[in-house]
């Protein structure tokens, strides 16, 4: 991890006014800010652990917690709220047997809900791993989170 860490320091020039595009190249490498991970960029850059954690805890696109390998966010913004939101949310709980906020044990899946994802026009929308899916339904959640299951399955079948 140290080598990884330090790596992504050097492209930036160790240059402690790219704080937060250090830390997110960290998340996107390892998935997650770990203990470790930012004890780490404190030593390199210098700055105290306090203030690596003020950075990492202020913004929601950073996760201190594992997250799964497939993320999703559920617009919950008032557009969406009124097209069915709350019954999705409630589907989706129940397909992925996580509770929103949650991940799975096996890291597979992370189910999280926003406030707004500025994409109203299209509600409900639900973000996976950054792509858009734009008005959703229960039955259009069900055939993606099933497509989701089934590339998940042949992943796993090609690691073995």
């Amino acid at each position: 991890m140290e080598k990884t860490i330090k790596s992504i320091i050097d492209r930036y020039e160790g240059d402690k006014g790219f704080l937060v595009p250090m830390l997110q190249d960290v998340q996107k490498e390892l998935n997650y800010l770990p203990q470790e991970a930012l004890n780490l960029v404190s030593s390199f850059l210098d700055l105290p652990i306090s203030r690596i954690y003020e950075v990492a805890t202020f913004y929601k696109a950073f996760s201190l917690k594992p997250r799964g390998r497939i993320q999703m966010a559920l617009c919950k913004g008032t557009a969406c709220h009124v097209r069915g939101v709350p019954l999705i949310v409630d589907h989706m709980e129940r397909e992925l047997d996580l509770k929103e906020g949650e991940t799975s044990e096996d890291l597979e899946y992370t189910f999280e809900t926003v406030n707004c994802l500025g994409a109203c026009a299209l509600g409900p929308v639900l973000v996976v791993n950054g792509e858009y899916h734009g008005q959703m339904t229960i039955s259009k959640t069900s055939r993606l989170l099933k497509k989701l299951a089934k590339e998940s399955q042949k992943s796993e079948e090609g690691k073995s």
